[in-house]
């Protein structure tokens, strides 16, 4: 019965290691990460899943006349800070699956 001991220690370590990316997903919503464009007049900060938690924009790029400037350059923060927060997590998130690819859609 050696293939059931196996079989069992297999699945105490794929146990272990489903708990170990459950806790470093909660780290990851609990990171912050920011970006920002227009040389810092418009700041987004997203947690370590993308999602968006603040936007900070410098009085002087509040513009009435030029709104769209302002809509690129808030876009813009939005998307870098989301593209960082992907990079953070498949570092850390990498180092526990050994580089498997990610699956989610």
């Amino acid at each position: 019965m050696r293939g059931f001991g196996d079989l069992r220690k297999l699945m105490k370590e794929a146990q272990k290691l489903q708990e170990e990316i459950a806790k470093r997903q909660e780290e990851l919503g609990g990171t912050r990460v920011e970006a920002a464009a227009g040389g810092g007049a418009v700041v987004a900060v997203v947690n370590g899943h993308g999602e968006l938690q603040s936007v900070k924009i410098s009085r002087e790029v509040v513009d009435p006349g030029d709104v769209e400037m302002l809509e690129d350059l808030i876009v813009s923060a939005v998307q870098e800070a989301q593209r960082k927060a992907r990079e953070l997590a498949q570092e850390v998130m990498g180092k526990l699956t050994g580089g498997f690819p990610d699956l989610s859609p």
